[in-house]
């Protein structure tokens, strides 16, 4: 069949029509707002004279060679790139050098009170302060906590400009924050990016729930502020990821608000006190909340309970989740130290705990933070009576009575060979059993029992060496 041009013509008209009233009957998508780029420069001009640049002089340290302090230093670093021999790396350094350090640091009162972090001055034998006007002042460290790893310096001066500080709280992943510090010696340097996450948790931080930006924070930047963009502050730059030493796109802020906890509190009384309940505790997973049977993950594990501490004294065991305090829904394990730890000690605190697949309530008193920690470590040796639990892929035997005195543990199973759900857990020949979804266990008999009537996911109660940890085992 062939159209004439008219013809097709024609044809052409009506599929654009038919078309046309198609689309027309599509509603359109609703366009996002347009996203603008920021400008930050009134915020930098208006309070960039409040941040500060802090020098260290390090307390004097005799060095030998290949020493940390030739190892950390940038010349030292130069003269091994380019297989030159470094002269101050002789054999016999009797009298090293001092170490110098720089970081940033902010003005939060005119007559000179200033925020850094603790690792800048923690060694310091001298600090001086450098504004932008190119003023020097020596600060004192009127007291720093490594906890939070905020310090507090103060020099001797009267109408400095001050940053206002705001809420953390409010921050949200996606927004404009600005750091401004001192990377690589660089004074009032100004970088900017978004918050990338809340309230993360890092392995080697209990007591922070940190601020997750991609701005770019370098050596230098430590102690410096984050401001948001109404200018106000709502972080302390505190660390970054990296594999080099240098940013890589992920940088860490402490709270504004739990750095100004520990501000009041050393300037009012020299030292910082905290609240404890007296457990060790870690994150739930998927796998946890699974053989835990709590819906989701959620919720702070404890792991250890402080024989004679305060929550020992209330009731809760290793193995519960702690799902609430005082009412406030603990979603992850962090926030459960930070709340706790800004607690009073002495006064009671309402905990709301998972256990056996029901939700428990306990009044626990809280205690001071001691920081002396009790260490033991576990070194079994071969012994009699060994078992199996092929299904969790465990070899075990029972502990002999010295054994279990020199690793100081209520255990009485030793991990000797590992295969299978327990090699893929990641579980270690000489880790002890304590129990197996919060139920302790005590023989091979019973560890064979539990593992027969377990689902398809157990969480695993160890100890190694000086910690105890639940390990999620996902079994076939």
């Amino acid at each position: 069949m062939t159209f004439s041009r008219s013809a097709r013509g024609a044809v052409f008209a009506v599929i654009t029509s038919v078309t046309s009233g198609l689309a027309c009957a599509a509603p359109a998508a609703e366009p996002l707002p347009a996203v603008t780029m920021p400008d930050f420069s009134a915020l930098v001009e208006r309070y960039g004279p409040a941040v500060v640049n802090v020098e260290v002089v390090e307390r004097p340290q005799s060095a030998g060679r290949g020493g940390p302090d030739l190892d950390n230093d940038p010349l030292n670093d130069f003269f091994r790139r380019f297989g030159i021999p470094n002269p101050g790396q002789g054999g016999q350094q009797r009298n090293a050098p001092p170490a110098r350090g720089t970081g940033s640091g902010f003005i939060v009162s005119p007559d000179g009170y200033i925020l850094t972090n603790a690792h800048v001055v923690s060694s310091a034998q001298t600090v001086t302060v450098r504004l932008t006007d190119r003023r020097e002042f020596q600060a004192k460290v009127v007291g720093q906590d490594e906890r939070t790893d905020v310090a507090v310096i103060k020099i001797d001066a009267q109408n400095l400009p001050v940053v206002k500080i705001g809420d953390p709280r409010q921050l949200k992943p996606g927004q404009w924050v600005v750091a401004i510090g001192s990377p690589f010696n660089f004074d009032n340097s100004a970088t900017a990016g978004i918050v990338s996450a809340t309230a993360r948790s890092l392995p080697s931080d209990n007591y922070v729930p940190f601020i997750q930006t991609d701005v770019a924070v370098n050596p230098g930047n430590s102690g410096g502020p984050l401001f948001n963009t109404r200018g106000e502050v709502v972080g302390i730059n505190s660390q970054i990821f990296s594999q080099t030493g240098s940013y890589m796109g992920l940088s860490f802020a402490i709270p504004i608000d739990i750095a100004v906890n520990v501000e009041n509190q050393i300037i009012k009384t020299g030292h910082v006190v905290r609240g404890r309940i007296g457990v060790q505790i870690q994150d739930v997973d998927a796998a946890f909340a699974e053989s835990f049977k709590l819906g989701r993950p959620r919720g702070a594990l404890v792991v250890v309970v402080e024989p004679g501490g305060p929550s020992d004294l209330a009731g809760l065991k290793p193995g519960d989740v702690i799902l609430a305090v005082n009412g406030q829904a603990i979603d992850h394990y962090g926030e459960l130290s930070l709340l706790v730890s800004n607690m009073r000690p002495g006064s009671d605190v309402r905990v709301s705990v998972w256990r056996g697949g029901k939700s428990q309530d306990f009044t626990i008193k809280i205690a001071v933070v001691n920081d002396e920690a009790d260490k033991a470590g576990a070194k079994p040796s071969k012994g009699p009576g060994s078992g199996q639990a092929e299904r969790l892929g465990l070899t075990v035997r029972v502990l002999s009575a010295e054994e279990r005195q020199e690793a100081q543990t209520t255990g009485t199973l030793v991990v000797e060979t590992v295969a299978g759900p327990a090699a893929a857990a990641g579980l270690q020949p000489g880790d002890i059993i304590l129990g197996i979804n919060g139920k302790p266990v005590h023989s091979t008999q019973e560890l064979a029992v539990a593992a027969k009537s377990a689902g398809k996911t157990i969480a695993l109660l160890i100890q190694r060496q000086d910690h105890q940890i639940f390990v999620p085992l996902r079994l076939n």
